[in-house]
C-alpha cells in the first residue's frame, strides 16, 4: 500500500462497503482527516457513478462530491477469491462501514458478529433506512424518510402541497451521525482494546434532526404544521420583500429587533406592546409584517443587506449556489479545494495543527484493485 497519509486520523484503516450517499459521505469525512479508506465496490460500481447530469469529464459530479481521498477495489462477493479478499480486508481494518439491508452481509460472513470474531478491535458501523428491527426490510431512500418523519409536512406553503428538501438532508445527517459514532467508539477502544457495533438509521437521524419540531411534539404535545418560510416561534424570521427582491430578515431576540427598527427608522415599534417582546411579535406578526414591508420597499435588497449587517441585524440575500460559493470566497472561507485536479468543496472542519488533506481524487472503479489485492495477500 501507499505511504501512510497525514492528518489527525492517520494510521486508521477504513473498509468502506457502503454506497450511494450516507456511507460514502461519512467515509469521505474520515478520509479527509487522514484515515486510509478503501472503497469496496461491486463490479458495476457505486450507483452514484451513473447519477448524471451534471458531469465533469464524463464522470458524475454527484459521485465526485463524496468520494475523494479514497482508493477503489471492485469485488464480486459471489466470487470465492474476491470474497476472500473482502474478508481479509475486514480482518485488517480498524473500521468497517456498510449500508446493505440489515443482515444482508451475513451470507458472506461479513456481518458484525463474524467479522468481530476474527477482529475484536473492529469498529463496525451499519447504516440503514429504518433500523434492524421491524423496519429492516424497508428500502432506505432519503425521500421516503423525509415523508415518513414528518419533514415534508413542514415544508411548503401552508395551503400548498408538501415539499421535499432540496438535498438528501437525512442521508447527510446520518452520515455525520455515523462519523460521530465511529470516533466515539474508537475513543472507547483506546481504553478497552475492543471495538463495537454502531447502528445508525435515517429515520432516527431525521427525528433527532427535526430538533424544535420533534421536541415540540414529544415534550409539548404540539404537532407543527407548514408555514412556508415563516418560523413558528420567531418573527421576523423569514424573507421580506425589498425594492428589488427578497431579503431574509431575522430578529432572534428583542435586542436585535430594536436594532432592526433603528436601521429602518421605526423607533416607536419596540415600545408598542404588540411588538416589544418576541412572543408578542409572533402573536401579532400579521400586523407587524406590513409595517416592515412598507419600509423595506424604499431601498434595494443589497442596500438593506449591508446596512442591517453593519448594525448587527441578522439578514441574508437568497442566493443561488454559485452566489453562495462566491460569498464564502469573499469571506475568506476558501470553500473550493483541489483534490488531485478535481475541484471539490472543502471539509468544513478547521484544525489548528492537523488540517484536512486532499491528496487523492475520487477513484475510478477498481483503480487501486491490483495494488490492494497484492497487499491483502502479503
Amino acid at each position: 500500500m501507499a505511504e501512510q497519509r497525514s492528518g489527525p486520523l492517520s494510521g486508521l484503516l477504513v473498509a468502506d462497503f457502503s454506497r450511494i450517499l450516507a456511507g460514502p459521505y461519512a467515509t469521505m469525512l474520515l478520509a479527509d482527516l487522514g484515515a486510509e479508506v478503501i472503497k469496496v465496490e461491486s463490479p458495476a460500481g457505486d450507483d452514484t457513478r451513473t447519477w448524471m447530469p451534471p458531469v465533469r469529464d464524463g464522470v458524475s459530479t454527484y459521485y465526485l462530491g463524496i468520494n475523494r481521498n479514497k482508493r477503489s477495489i471492485a469485488l464480486d462477493l459471489k466470487d470465492p477469491d474476491d470474497l476472500t479478499a473482502a474478508r481479509e480486508l475486514a480482518r485488517r481494518a480498524d473500521v468497517m462501514i456498510e449500508n446493505f439491508r440489515p443482515g444482508g452481509l451475513a451470507r458472506f460472513g461479513l456481518d458484525h458478529a463474524t467479522v468481530a470474531a476474527g477482529n475484536e478491535k473492529i469498529v463496525y458501523a451499519s447504516i440503514s433506512g429504518f433500523g434492524s428491527g421491524a423496519g429492516a426490510g424497508m428500502p432506505g431512500y432519503d425521500l421516503m424518510v423525509q415523508a415518513i418523519s414528518g419533514l415534508m409536512s413542514l415544508t411548503g406553503d401552508p395551503d400548498g402541497s408538501p415539499f421535499r428538501a432540496g438535498i438528501s438532508v437525512f442521508d447527510v445527517m446520518a452520515g455525520m451521525h455515523a462519523s460521530i459514532g465511529i470516533l466515539a467508539a474508537l475513543n472507547r477502544r483506546a481504553v478497552t482494546g475492543r471495538g463495537q457495533h454502531i447502528e445508525v438509521n435515517l429515520l432516527s437521524s431525521a427525528l433527532s434532526g427535526l430538533v424544535n419540531h420533534s421536541s415540540g411534539y414529544v415534550a409539548g404535545g404540539t404537532v407543527p404544521f407548514r408555514m412556508g418560510n415563516a418560523h413558528p416561534s420567531l418573527f421576523p424570521y423569514e424573507p421580506l420583500p425589498t425594492k428589488d427582491g427578497e431579503l431574509i430578515v431575522i430578529a432572534g431576540n428583542d435586542g436585535q429587533f430594536r436594532k432592526l427598527c433603528q436601521v429602518l427608522d421605526l423607533p416607536g415599534l419596540p415600545e408598542d406592546p404588540r411588538f416589544g417582546r418576541n412572543q408578542d411579535r409572533t402573536a401579532h406578526r400579521e400586523e407587524l409584517r406590513p409595517i416592515l414591508v412598507e419600509r423595506l420597499a424604499t431601498r434595494t435588497r443589497d442596500e438593506w443587506f449591508r446596512a442591517l449587517l453593519d448594525a448587527g441585524v441578522p439578514c441574508a440575500p437568497i442566493n443561488t449556489i454559485d452566489e453562495g460559493v462566491a460569498f464564502a470566497e469573499e469571506l475568506g472561507l476558501n470553500p473550493v479545494i483541489d483534490s488531485g485536479g478535481i475541484p471539490s468543496v472543502r471539509n468544513p472542519i478547521t484544525f489548528s495543527e492537523t488540517p484536512p488533506r486532499y491528496e487523492l481524487p475520487p477513484p475510478g472503479l477498481d483503480e487501486h484493485g491490483e495494488e490492494i489485492r497484492a497487499w491483502l495477500k502479503s
